[in-house]
This record gives structure tokens, sequence and C-alpha cells, in this order.
């Protein structure tokens, strides 16, 4: 079954439960996903997992026993038709409680609004610019309203030079090891550059001027013969997995000897399946405690979850659409408070968030990393959990018998925990 076909799927579902209630309350939400825009390649998984959630909340009896009316939209990756949306979801006669958000550039573009009119917004976008609530750090402006699970995309990158740096000594190579910053000239793969360029100085790299390239896949051989010239020996890939495959593959065969550190979206099993052996060894962060098939008491709950959209329980789900439902599920029972205390409102909503701490959602135990937000600081996570992809042969064929036979694997490397820095806060 094709993903649009397991959107639409779930979208009925939705709808379904959505005319079961008709005269019943119901809870709007708002759903913004990338299904064909730039992103579009994590953006995909991603979107399927917040609509099979959604759809398995409303199956189970929605919130208080309202169902969630969601509102999802593919926006293509595209600021001025986010706003739109925004603008509908806004309205006062259809103001919903809350949104599933995506982008960093169209999400940093609504945290002015979203603080206005209380809308808590649970983003795909881990800029260190939304963890700020108050704009204490003098660094970004207050994003009151802004959440996101896992650790920032500048924490990311901080606990992957922490690595990088203690390989480079374990290999015992001599002089300073060389560090790049790679990506599109765009929010998302700027939003760490800064961070972890002056972590890299800390640390003792020589940093190198960027290198740009597009978040659309394209030819990259002269990015990657800049790449082999300036003598780097690990850089840093900030765009989605679609445009990373593509360097990674002409940097293989340009003979590039570097060690590439991938951003959380850009790095994925089907990305491994795609680039082949030229995405082995690639580090990069996972947000959830173990990808798909893993061992973990939740994997029942997130079985459940999918069969939404594959009642066959055999599509293999990528490590992005798990961090989804993950997402969707600590909005569910934010919701679940505000529900129990003075309503679903964007503001009781918001306050849901802060209610526990190193909070798993209910039936995700082992799969989502544990997770806290206070009024102050909306890092939900300071430990960085870092993989390796492995690639051992030809990966032609299914995924599930790539991965079940170890063709591609995900290998823990080290667990980062990183200390709450103010001069790190909002950054």
């Amino acid at each position: 079954m094709k993903l649009t076909s397991l959107l639409s799927t779930a979208s009925l579902a939705l709808g379904v439960a959505g005319a079961s209630a008709t005269a019943q309350a119901q809870i709007a939400i708002g759903h913004l996903e990338d299904l064909s825009g730039g992103t579009a390649d994590v953006g995909t998984p991603y979107g399927q997992g917040v609509a099979d959630t959604f759809a398995w909340v409303n199956k189970n009896g929605g919130v208080a026993g309202k169902q969630l009316n969601v509102d999802s939209n593919d926006y293509g990756y595209k600021v001025p038709q986010a706003i739109a949306l925004y603008k509908k979801w806004s309205a006062p006669d259809n103001k919903v409680a809350a949104i599933m958000g995506w982008g960093t550039a169209d999400t940093e573009a609504l945290t002015a609004f979203l603080a206005q009119d209380k809308i808590p917004d649970m983003s795909g976008s881990y800029a260190a610019a939304l963890s700020d609530p108050e704009g204490t750090s003098g660094k970004t402006k207050a994003a009151p309203y802004n959440f996101f699970y896992g650790p920032t995309y500048s924490d990311a990158l901080r606990a992957e030079l922490t690595w990088a740096a203690e390989d480079w000594k374990a290999k015992g190579k001599p002089g300073k090891p060389k560090f790049v910053h790679m990506g599109a000239n765009h929010p998302y793969p700027n939003a760490p550059k800064a961070a972890g360029e002056a972590l890299a100085k800390e640390l003792g790299f020589e940093v190198l001027p960027p290198l740009v390239f597009a978040l659309k896949p394209e030819d990259f051989s002269g990015q990657c013969l800049s790449l082999k010239n300036s003598g780097a020996n690990y850089a840093y890939l900030g765009n989605t997995a679609a445009s990373n495959i593509s360097v990674m593959k002409a940097c293989k065969t340009a003979g590039v000897d570097v060690q590439f550190l991938s951003n959380v979206w850009g790095m994925d099993e089907n990305a491994a399946k795609t680039a082949g052996d030229a995405a082995d060894g690639v580090i990069f962060p996972l947000r959830t405690a173990i990808a798909w098939n893993g061992d973990a008491p939740g994997m029942k709950t997130l079985m459940e979850i999918s069969k939404m959209s594959d009642p066959s329980g055999k599509v293999y789900r990528p490590v992005h659409y798990i961090a989804a439902v993950c997402s969707a599920l600590y909005l569910k029972e934010a919701l679940d408070w505000a529900a129990k205390n003075g309503g679903a409102t964007g503001e009781n909503v918001a306050k849901g968030f802060y209610q526990k701490k190193d909070w798993v959602p209910s039936g995700m135990e082992g799969v989502c990393n544990p997770s806290t937000w206070t009024e102050k600081d909306h890092r939900g996570s300071m430990k960085v959990d870092l993989y390796r992809s492995k690639v051992s042969g030809p990966t032609d064929g299914d995924i599930n018998d790539l991965m079940a036979k170890g063709t591609i694997k995900l290998e823990k490397v080290k667990s980062v925990e990183l200390p709450r820095k103010p001069e790190w806060f909002g950054w």
C-alpha cells in the first residue's frame, strides 16, 4: 500500500470517528504536514504517525469522551500557506485547542501569533529558538506556546561534536580535527550552525567555512569536491535525508574520506536503504528509546496505532513515524489534563505539559524517551542518544527483510547527557 493511500485511510478513520460523534462536542486540532515540499521525505512518515495516533485516540474514546476533530493539511513546506492555515485555526468561531506543527521557518513565523492567541504548537522543528518560553535567555524571543519532543537541533549537534572530539582522540590522530557545517541556506539547517561552530572551536576543532547544498536532491559533485579539498574530518549534514543521500552518494563516488554527522531528520532506515554503502557509518541522533521492531513494553501500543493505516501490520515504520507517535501522545495527555482542569483551551493545554516530570505517555514505556517541560524551560530533554547507521551489503529488496537480516542496522554509539548551561539556552 502506498503512503498516500495510508494517509487517506487514516484520514477516513478520523472522519468516521468524527461523524459518529455528531451530537457530541469535539476538540479541534490543527495538523500541519509536508507531503509534497522540500522535507516531504521525512514529513510523510511523520505526518502518517500523527494521523494514525489521533485516529487511534478517537477509536479509544477520544479525550474526556470527546472526539478529536483533526484538520490535516499538506502545506508543501511553504511559510505563506502555513500562515493562511493558522489564520483559519485561530479564528474565534473555529479556534483549535492545539496544533501539531512542522517546519522551522513556519514555526518561527507563527511563534508570536501562538503566544498572542494562546495556542500550543507541538512542532516537528527542534530549533533552540523555540525552547525559551519567557525569553530570559536574551538570545531569542519568548516562545511560551512552542513545544517539541526531543533535544534541540543545537544540543544534538553539541552531543555529536562531543563524540567527534572523543573519536578523534581515540584514533590518535595528530593536529586539530577539521569540522564543517553543510546544508541549505535556510532557517532549518542553519538553526544549530552558530552553536555548533562555537562548541567545535571550544573543543579544539578547526572550523571551516560552511558548504551550502540545496534541500532538493540534485548533483552535488561540486560540493563533494570542495569537501575533499577542504580536508574536513567531520561534516554536519543539516538537510533532510533526500538531499543528504545525494551528498553521501556523490562524496562516496568522489572518494571523500569524512565522518558525516547528520541532524535528526537527515538519516533513517529508508535513507540507509536508498543510499546503500554510502550511508555506512553516519552518526545521527535518535529521539526514541528504540526503533521499529525493538523490544519494549510500549511496542504493543505502537503496533496498535500503526494498524490504523496498516491493518496487516507489515509496513515498516521508520524512526520519524515513532517520534511522531510520541509527540502526538504527549499532546493527547496534555489535552487530557486540560479537559479535567477547566476545559481543553489552548491555555490549559499548555499548562498540561507542565504537570509531569520525566514523563512517558501511558502505554509507550520503553519507546518514548522521558521528557520534562517547565514554565521556564521548554527543552524537553538534554539526553542525546547517538546512533551509527551500518550497511553491510546490497540494499535492494524489502526494508523489513533488510533490517531483519541485519543488512541495515542502527547501532547505538553513545548517550550524551548535556548540562543545562545558561549560555546554551535558546541557542
